[in-house]
């Protein structure tokens, strides 16, 4: 993440904007990229005053539903023979357990699958398309979807902006250990929101009792 940060603090502060809507917009299409890592370091440039925080948490926010919206319409068109191609191009991220572990998730939780799946590595490549496959109609999956991207945008990138220029301000002598307690910061950001997204992750094999997933029943 330190390598991401070095290279981001090189770029123009529009491109960087740029960088992160599109990594974390295309990473919500499907494909597995670190949108993540570029948001966290990118709040932490904020922090020092080389990007601006809400141009940062605006764009990584519009990639997110940007990004959502679209893998939803591709997933809607490519139904569940998508997921399976791309699960065969990505297997490490995408494959078969993955696949069936997120369809687990939105069986049981719906479209609330989709707002704590902004939180959870898995569930924020897969959310879009396989809403769209499973047909979960789209309003619903807009507000969620929304909700989500709004939540963990700016929430990540203001708490993680704040503790880094007070971090800046004590620490100025020791950057490594202020970048240590920026990193740990955001990751307490958003541990009630993950210690409840956990339960979407984790592997339940599916038994005799399980239906499978219908249209209409979103």
């Amino acid at each position: 993440m330190v390598d991401v940060q070095h290279w981001l603090s090189a770029l123009p502060p529009g491109v960087v904007y740029l960088i992160v809507a599109g990594v974390i917009g295309v990473e919500s299409m499907g494909i597995p990229l670190p949108g993540e890592i570029v948001l966290v370091s990118s709040a932490l440039l904020a922090a020092t005053g080389v990007v601006e925080p809400e141009w940062v948490a605006t764009a990584a926010a519009a990639g997110a539903i940007i990004g959502d919206s679209i893998g939803y319409a591709v997933g809607r068109r490519g139904g569940r023979p998508l997921l399976e191609r791309l699960g065969r191009r990505f297997p490490k991220h995408l494959g078969p357990a993955q696949l069936a572990r997120a369809e687990q998730s939105f069986a049981r939780h719906g479209v609330w699958a989709v707002f704590f799946g902004r939180f959870v590595a898995l569930l924020r490549i897969l959310a879009g398309p396989l809403a769209g496959a499973l047909h979960v109609p789209y309003r619903r999956f807009l507000v969620a979807n929304a909700a989500g991207g709004l939540v963990w945008a700016f929430g990540t990138t203001y708490l993680l902006f704040s503790v880094g220029r007070a971090a800046e301000h004590w620490l100025k002598d020791i950057s490594w250990a202020g970048l240590v307690l920026a990193v740990l910061a955001g990751v307490a950001s958003t541990w009630w929101l993950r210690r409840r997204a956990r339960r979407l992750e984790q592997v339940e094999a599916p038994d005799e009792a399980d239906e499978p997933v219908h249209a209409g029943d979103r």
